[in-house]
């Protein structure tokens, strides 16, 4: 109804708000706010933003019916043939027409910069469901599988003409589902990765055109990346596209689903069979995720075959004694909105398995999209491992970790505070699954994580590289205090944020005096790091401490405002940072193979008389 009038549109680039220069943040909100505006002009109430990806951004509004919707804008920043990937993604949702498949409505183009209009999925994207409420229940895991299921087999009776043209989604993941929790009712979103498929599920060409068949070129795939923590391995290795595709996505995101996981690499150490699924449905899951691709194949036909029927099973809820992190965690009973951030001795353990030119030349420090361009050279277990680290940044969580690996044993120290009480079912769960993943990884050496909030980060600019950074008079270090005082008795150790000693990350050469004042600050009971990133012309402080010894206050001050009276003496580029964990909790675990198999009941109702009776 509006398509004619969505032109009026123009985003910039947009990243972490709390991460951008001042200058960019400024600009980033402004934009923000003249779409939201315009959006309003255009009939649409409730408007905001829904999120952002490598290609584009998306608002969500109601029309004046009441009609949720969504648009998505590509970034003008991107080359034009990747700006081209929204009409291509909005001609592939035109051919589609599902209950489970939002409907497209328009594509417009200004000024180089294509717009999608379409309804909006139901609920909330999966991802957010998942953090918020941790594994989902077998009901909701078998239902979801089944719409899934009936969606796989509409994408491959697709017919264009008189020509059969499946289409491959090439990008299913659990923030790519949104979720109706009433009924567990999904929709599928984001088509951006979607293709048509050069071949069936027997590796014969789609085609039945002769003309066409003769022209496909088969020696070359259409195929697109998708989500590498949910791919399979076929889409990962870009083979020619396949139906075969959509099913690995969806085993990924059942698998990630019902573990609270944000991969599918943990299935080794974590297989299905150990979730309290029912068998049939586990078994099927492990085996589309074994890395024999016939095996894949055959447990996918079954799939697409049978889940009609397993949601036909009687799956009350089960009661499950509350999940007891294996490491401490303390729970804020207020909610606190902050926007955490991981760090972490990415490289060092990224290169013990790479060849070290592949990262020297990387210059992105977030987690996720830093691991994200490695994860084909690492195992399966590692990778698992990082993506859990990955996850607990989608938490609000202050913290830190350092982990050591021994011949048969490894040992975590940790510090996690967490800003929502009602999280610590699920932040358990992400916790426990870190934990076993580490223990199921086979080496000698170290790994360390910072977590801090975004929004305490301390921007600094200058106009030239050869000037300094000069903080404004009232900068601060903020810092926060324990409820109760404590004290150590010996001294505790300072370490260098990645590593003890240099570390191949940490590029930047801290003036004496700063390290002076950080070993001070060393001999004072707390908890917490500061970490330097310096570029041409901005400088990022990222901090966060926690004070445990409340005597030693004044001092604890004085060394904080001592360290930034100190940061014009900084000179250089690059990354360096130090952190402090209580180091009073080690815990220590042996080393395993996986978890052991746990279904669920075969006869759910004598289960639970069985559990009356006990009580």
């Amino acid at each position: 109804m509006y398509g004619s009038q969505l032109k009026n549109f123009y985003i910039p680039e947009q990243q972490s708000i709390y991460l951008l220069s001042t200058n960019d943040s400024k600009k980033l909100r402004q934009w923000i706010g003249i779409c939201q505006k315009q959006l309003n002009k255009l009939g649409y109430d409730k408007v905001e933003l829904l999120g952002s990806g490598a290609y584009g951004f998306a608002f969500k509004g109601e029309d004046a019916f009441g009609r949720h919707k969504v648009f998505k804008f590509s970034r003008i920043t991107l080359p034009a043939s990747v700006r081209e990937r929204l009409r291509e993604e909005a001609e592939m949702m035109s051919y589609l027409s599902h209950p489970l498949i939002p409907t497209f409505h328009h594509y417009v183009v200004n000024r180089s910069q294509g717009i999608i209009e379409m309804d909006r999925g139901v609920g909330i994207d999966l991802e957010q469901y998942s953090l918020r409420h941790g594994k989902l229940t077998p009901r909701q895991i078998i239902d979801i599988a089944a719409q899934l299921a009936d969606i796989l087999k509409y994408l491959r009776t697709i017919r264009i003409g008189s020509n059969a043209r499946p289409i491959v989604h090439g990008d299913i993941k659990p923030s790519n589902l949104t979720f109706y929790d009433a009924n567990n009712e999904i929709s599928l979103i984001d088509w951006g990765s979607s293709v048509f498929a050069q071949v069936d599920c027997n590796g014969e060409p789609t085609q039945d055109n002769i003309m066409d068949l003769l022209s496909n070129d088969l020696q070359s795939s259409n195929s697109r990346l998708g989500d590498v923590y949910f791919i399979g391995p076929e889409q990962m290795a870009g083979d020619v596209s396949s139906p075969r595709f959509d099913e690995q996505g969806v085993a990924s995101t059942l698998y990630a689903l019902a573990s609270n996981q944000g991969s599918r690499y943990g299935s080794q150490v974590i297989p299905a069979r150990s979730l309290g699924l029912p068998r049939e449905f586990a078994e099927v899951l492990d085996n589309m995720l074994d890395p024999d691709p016939k095996i894949r194949a055959k447990a996918g036909d079954y799939f697409i075959k049978n889940m009609s029927t397993m949601r036909s099973l009687y799956l009350p809820d089960i009661p499950m004694p509350q999940a007891k992190a294996l490491l401490p965690i303390h729970f804020a009973p207020t909610p606190k909105d902050i926007d955490t951030v991981v760090y972490s001795s990415r490289k060092s353990f990224l290169m013990e398995d790479l060849d070290p030119s592949h990262v020297a030349d990387i210059k992105d420090v977030q987690l996720e999209h830093y691991y994200k361009n490695y994860l084909a050279g690492m195992g399966e277990n590692e990778k698992a491992f990082l993506a859990a680290v990955s996850r607990l940044g989608k938490f609000p969580v202050v913290g830190g970790l350092v982990i050591k690996w021994g011949e048969q044993s490894v040992s975590i120290d940790s510090s996690l505070s967490v800003f929502d009480k009602s999280l610590e079912k699920s932040f358990s769960e992400v916790v426990d699954n870190l934990v076993y993943l580490a223990r199921a990884i086979q080496r000698n050496g170290i790994f360390k994580a910072c977590l801090f909030d975004a929004k305490r980060t301390i921007h600094l600019d200058r106009k030239d590289p050869n000037q300094q950074f000069w903080p404004k008079p009232d900068t601060r270090l903020a810092y926060e205090k324990a409820k109760i005082s404590s004290t150590v008795e010996k001294p505790e150790r300072m370490h260098s944020y990645f590593e003890d000693g240099q570390d191949p990350d940490e590029l930047l050469t801290l003036p004496d005096s700063i390290i002076d004042d950080l070993e001070r600050l060393n001999v004072i009971h707390h908890t917490g790091c500061i970490i330097f990133e310096v570029f041409e012309t901005h400088m990022k402080i990222h901090n966060y401490y926690k004070l445990l010894d409340l005597k030693q206050e004044a001092e604890f001050v004085a060394i904080l405002e001592s360290i930034i009276q100190k940061v014009p003496l900084i000179s250089g580029l690059g990354v360096s940072g130090f952190m402090k964990l209580p180091y009073r909790d080690t815990k220590t675990f042996s080393s395993f193979e996986g978890l052991y198999t746990q279904y669920y009941p075969k006869n759910p109702k004598q289960y639970l008389t069985s559990l009356e009776l006990s009580d």
